[in-house]
């Protein structure tokens, strides 16, 4: 199978695992596990901030970083299609009674005008109070997009002004890096707390790091513990991290390469359904037209071809590329593709 469902579906590679048979463990719940030590220490550093946690997944780490900036019953603005609204299964709300306020862009950037609009400060006692933004960079459901640095630049300047954090949902943050060369603390130091995925793109089987001060760090290990998150010899995953972080950063630039081509050959197949050059990282999203074959029937139509594609929408096919594809996977999954989608059906 060529699996473009995602860039989660990417496995250890044997350089990896060496790496994970070798490292040295403690107890991270007694904050005794060395490699989980230098995985987070590296990763702060990376990031310009003082302290870093590890967690399972790059949910728990926002669940985590947005809890420490918004107290219960106030309320976090994101974009409509942001992972932490969409896909998180409403986590913000159900475990720390956080609520959400959208605006919405096609690519799921930032929109200065709309967040102006949407900031509520304290209005009394019948209106909820906005706490933080969130930005996701890049943004997943819209396609892989970048935000912008200008525009980056310049909410973080008003957030600063009016007193509220800035939350950066980084987890494909190490493409956006990758495709403008813009420093990674570049972005993370402009907000109050951050993550960035380590099992996307840089291929590790499992987790994520949040970043922030010493103190937001500290209280996001009690909530990680309290949440049942609390891990013990982890520094088995924490050397894929470092394995990661070290040796397959650079390397995403060919994933972009991939998309592209991906998008290239759909151009062609589904006329106005994607254009190659907004492409900029390793995800292509493609709408279908109105008439024809749906989603679910293109999805199952290649899997039977053997390809894995997924559905984010009605009408909106997503392909991820990652390390475990190579160009010519990605050129032939785009061609079983556009050939299912000129089919009747």
């Amino acid at each position: 199978m060529i699996d473009l469902r995602s860039d989660t579906v990417s496995r250890p590679s044997a350089g990896m695992l060496e790496a994970m048979g070798r490292a040295p463990v403690g107890d991270d719940v007694y904050g005794e596990d060395p490699t989980v030590i230098e995985l987070e220490t590296e990763v702060a550093g990376l990031l310009g901030h003082e302290s870093a946690l590890f967690t399972v997944t790059g949910s728990l780490a926002n669940i985590l970083g947005v809890r420490a900036l918004a107290p219960i019953g106030t309320e976090v603005l994101c974009e409509a299609r942001a992972h932490i609204a969409r896909a998180e299964l409403g986590a913000h709300a159900a475990v720390s009674g956080i609520t959400t306020r959208t605006w919405s862009d096609p690519a799921g950037l930032i929109d200065l005008d709309q967040i102006r609009a949407l900031i509520a400060p304290d209005l009394g006692p019948y209106f909820v109070t906005t706490a933080a933004v969130s930005v996701e960079n890049t943004h997943n459901f819209g396609g892989g997009t970048i935000q912008p640095k200008h525009q980056y630049d310049a909410l973080a300047d008003e957030l600063d002004a009016a007193g509220l954090p800035l939350h950066l949902d980084g987890a494909r943050l190490w493409n956006a890096h990758v495709a403008t060369g813009v420093p990674l603390a570049d972005y993370t130091r402009r907000a109050k707390a951050a993550s960035v995925c380590l099992s996307k793109g840089l291929g590790a089987p499992v987790g994520s790091v949040l970043v922030g001060s010493a103190e937001l760090i500290r209280e996001a290990r009690v909530w990680r513990k309290r949440l049942g998150a609390g891990w013990r010899q982890a520094g088995v995953l924490a050397a894929a991290g470092l394995y990661a972080v070290r040796h397959n950063v650079a390397r995403l630039a060919e994933d972009h390469a991939k998309a592209r081509a991906i998008a290239e050959v759909l151009a062609d197949a589904v006329p106005g359904g994607v254009k190659p050059d907004a492409v900029e990282t390793n995800i292509v999203v493609v709408d279908l037209p109105a008439e024809g074959k749906t989603v679910p029937q293109v999805v199952a139509e290649a899997k039977a071809e053997g390809v894995l594609i997924g559905g984010v929408g009605a009408r909106t096919l997503r392909f991820v590329t990652h390390l475990d594809v190579s160009l010519s996977d990605s050129r032939y999954a785009a061609e079983v593709v556009a050939r299912i989608v000129a089919t009747a059906g």
